[in-house]
């Protein structure tokens, strides 16, 4: 079913092309009470919107933003044009190739276009940005990063740590060894029950470094030996890009 995100303020309803719902529950690590919910989708707005100055790339909203983090009946919100996207799919972005391999609440025929060639966003060099992002993560577990952009205290005075951090670690190691190993990422995630496992505390902080690493490990080598070409297919990207907006333009339809 197609999502009403025009509730929170977004212009471009009749162009949205897909939908799906991210965080801990598109990875199958959700826990019912403390989760809020996050949206996400894409749209492809007016040609004014894309080839004019004032170029659009994302819609966000959100319900939550409070301290402590936001709770179960939150949502979050992040659209991003299907342009926008692309380019960060093309960089590896993690959260952006999820959009090609999560379940969909709300699909057309433009975006079965694109999750139907996944492999034109696929390369090795994108273990990079996994575990860049997982080894993000691991440090504002540490405390060796800055001010973290969300402060779980009821975790860390509960366990010792923000398991949540814990949790996303686990999952991005696991997701680029998989990237490199099956040119897929599964969602939701095929250990959903080991992370669900890790947002509970059931691991020592010293557990937690010790598998990270030995994940982390186990990715590299899977670049190594992985058949995914060296770079995306750019020019297939552009072209699908490109022929995507005429015919959605030219029809007015999804």
């Amino acid at each position: 079913m197609k999502p009403d995100f025009a509730q929170y303020g977004f212009a471009h309803q009749e162009n949205l092309i897909m939908a799906c719902i991210g965080g801990s529950q598109a990875h199958g690590a959700k826990l019912g009470a403390t989760d809020d919910t996050d949206g996400y989708g894409l749209y492809i707005p007016p040609p004014i919107k894309v080839l004019g100055l004032e170029l659009e790339e994302h819609f966000v909203f959100t319900t939550g933003g409070k301290p402590g983090g936001n709770g179960p009946q939150d949502v979050d919100v992040c659209l991003y044009t299907l342009m926008k996207w692309a380019g960060l799919a093309a960089k590896g972005n993690p959260s952006a190739l999820h959009f090609l391999f999560a379940p969909l609440s709300f699909t057309t025929k433009t975006w079965d276009r694109f999750s139907a060639q996944p492999a034109l966003f696929l390369a090795r060099s994108h273990v990079k940005p996994f575990l860049g992002f997982a080894d993000d993560q691991m440090k504002r577990l540490l405390g060796q990063k800055g001010q973290k952009n969300v402060h779980r205290a009821e975790l860390e005075d509960k366990h010792g740590y923000d398991t949540k951090y814990a949790m996303h670690v686990i999952r991005l190691y696991g997701e680029a060894k998989e990237l490199m190993e099956r040119g897929c990422i599964t969602l939701p995630r095929p250990n959903r029950e080991e992370l669900i496992e890790i947002r509970r505390g059931k691991y020592s902080l010293h557990e937690i470094r010790e598998l990270g690493a030995q994940l982390e490990s186990e990715a590299l080598a899977a670049e190594a030996s992985s058949t995914l070409p060296d770079k995306v297919d750019r020019e297939g990207i552009n072209r699908l890009l490109a022929e995507a907006h005429l015919q959605f333009w030219t029809s007015s339809r999804p």
